[in-house]
């Protein structure tokens, strides 16, 4: 159908906190393998983390310290109790995700950070050395840890008692003979990009290999360990931005969101605390640990007085008033002294943990088999049909159709793998497949060249535009792939064939009857409606997110990693 009546737009060296924390490094960390939101996905600003100002130059007094977002309730505390203290040198916490760390401290926008895991601490040190192509190069100095927590399948509590919990010890072999068996049961990973989901598929691995330690690239090229993690991967509803904010939509959602995710234990004390009872399952095959490492950046910033600043708060951190908190925050300690089963302890059975647990502890590989797991986990993920639907009605003319066309760049560039199958659908008073659902190694070039193309104008059959995709989702009736549609408008429908009942009615059948296929809605200003989006949504188990002419291209790469 012709469109001319559009506008078309123009185009390390470690130091310890002394014995008892060098112990614990060695022992737990060493041999163990160290491994937004609050209340809605609606809240963009949450979703999004606080961003830092690094324009301003930093004052040589103040160190400036990213953290991970899971411990923004500890990292503040601990920030704010150091600084009550009255120190010369005081502490600016700078909230920011992990791989965006890695980005802020290469372009030395901190004097320290403090991820989930240090795995990104080898990461950000490896891409330093390739960026100054000195392979002895490195960015992170001095390392001290302050608390761990070990990574674990949560699970609702009667789903566990289901599979046998706790009266025997279960494991990843467990849930997926029980996900084969029962279509139904819903669990997710983050994809490797986090720490969790690098974790939990290294355990994958583990146990697909038989192993707990000395994990190497040929257990990883042998065709019966690949088949085994493939095995558990096609049981996977679909992926995630990570651990904190798969959390958070299990404890806003309840129940009916997902069975089982992988998490730190720390976050399942969490969910108790909000009245959810879930458990925390210990993999029989071995577990991996977030360490939480607090690391000083030799970035061009550093002065004295921030190494001094780092010094003394590495140390407030390591004080039996700072340990406390840590332990309070359902994190196990770094200094082994505190009783982790005390009275105060939330580490209880009451809270869905155990403190015994896990009895088999994994070792973390070197970073040559780290970097072949990511590949490895691509090339045998459970791959993925998603269909981009998008309002390209009067509303979206000027600045938040070219907004759009970024995002939707984004997203497809975002994918990583070729074998991926993306879509694009348009919707205004009427509607058009614009690139047909295909492999992105087939069609990437394409979408990139249709999203540039597109052109605002007209009324708003949102209704029909989703239910075209959906109809090509069902026709492919694919079980073996995630089926997703991704959709957004900034308006109201006011021009469908369709009715949301019939819509609706459709999605919640397919669900029982077909391959299922689920919602990702973004309601792009005030003016979305956000009820008609929640009611797409719901049947499939999708999410619905707000997104501003700020933050609309972070929404759709975030979307992006549940692919």
């Amino acid at each position: 159908m012709s469109r001319s009546y559009k506008n078309r737009p123009q185009q390390q060296s470690t130091a310890m906190i002394g014995v008892l924390v060098g112990l614990l490094v060695l022992v737990v960390v060493g041999s163990c393998a160290c491994w937004a939101l609050v209340q809605g996905f609606n809240k963009t600003s949450d979703l999004l983390g606080a961003q830092p100002d690094v324009s301003a130059k930093p004052a040589s007094n103040v160190l400036r310290i990213a953290y991970s977002p899971e411990k923004e309730t500890l990292f503040t505390q601990l920030v704010n109790g150091y600084n009550q203290t009255g120190p010369d040198y005081r502490v600016q916490p700078i909230r920011m995700e992990p791989d965006a760390m890695i980005r802020g401290a290469l372009n030395g926008e901190f004097e320290a950070m403090s991820p989930d895991s240090s795995i990104w601490l080898r990461q950000l040190d490896q891409q330093f050395a390739q960026q100054l192509s000195d392979a002895d190069a490195f960015l992170v100095s001095q390392t001290r840890y302050y608390g761990i927590s070990p990574v674990v399948i949560a699970m609702w509590k009667d789903v566990a008692q289901t599979l046998g919990w706790p009266t025997r010890s279960l494991g990843w072999n467990d849930l997926v003979s029980y996900a084969l068996a029962n279509p139904d049961f819903a669990w997710s990973h983050p994809s490797t990009a986090s720490a969790a989901g690098l974790l939990a598929t290294l355990a994958e691995l583990y146990a697909a290999a038989g192993v707990t330690r000395g994990l190497t690239p040929e257990d990883l090229e042998k065709p019966e360990t690949v088949a085994r993690l493939q095995e558990i991967e096609r049981t996977v509803r679909y992926y995630g931005e990570g651990e904190w904010a798969t959390a958070q939509q299990v404890n806003q959602r309840g129940r009916d969101y997902l069975d089982a995710f992988v998490c730190q234990e720390q976050l399942v004390v969490w969910l108790n605390q909000q009245g959810k009872d879930v458990v925390a399952i210990y993999p029989v095959e071995g577990s991996l640990w977030e360490d939480h490492p607090l690391a000083l950046l030799e970035v061009a910033s550093l002065t004295p007085q921030h190494r001094l600043a780092f010094e003394q708060f590495a140390a407030y951190v390591a004080s039996p008033q700072a340990q406390e908190m840590v332990l309070a925050n359902g994190y196990r300690p770094a200094d082994l002294s505190l009783d982790i089963r005390g009275p105060d302890s939330p580490l209880t059975a009451a809270n869905g943990v155990d403190p015994d647990q896990p009895l088999t502890n994994l070792q973390l590989p070197g970073a040559q088999v780290i970097d072949q797991v990511r590949n490895v986990w691509w090339l045998i993920k459970r791959k993925t049909n998603v269909y981009l639907v998008v309002d390209t009605s009067g509303s979206m003319d000027g600045e938040k159709l070219r907004n759009v066309q970024d995002a939707l760049k984004t997203f497809v560039n975002q994918i990583e793998g070729a074998d991926e199958r993306v879509g694009l659908v348009e919707f205004w008073g009427d509607v058009r497949t614009v690139v047909p659902l295909d492999r992105l190694g087939n069609n990437r070039a394409a979408l990139i060249d249709a999203v540039d193309s597109l052109e605002a104008g007209g009324n708003t059959a949102l209704l029909d535009g989703v239910q075209q995709a959906f109809l090509e989702l069902q026709q492919l009736g694919d079980r073996e792939r995630i089926n997703a549609i991704v959709v957004m408008t900034d308006g109201r429908e006011n021009a469908s064939r369709t009715t949301l009942r019939d819509l609706t009615g459709r999605l919640g059948e397919n669900q029982q009857s077909g391959a299922p296929i689920v919602v990702f809605a973004i309601a792009y200003g005030s003016d979305a409606d956000y009820v008609l989006l929640e009611q797409l949504a719901i049947p499939g188990g999708g999410q619905v997110r707000a997104g501003t002419v700020e933050t609309i291209r972070e929404l759709y790469k975030i979307l992006s990693t549940y692919f």
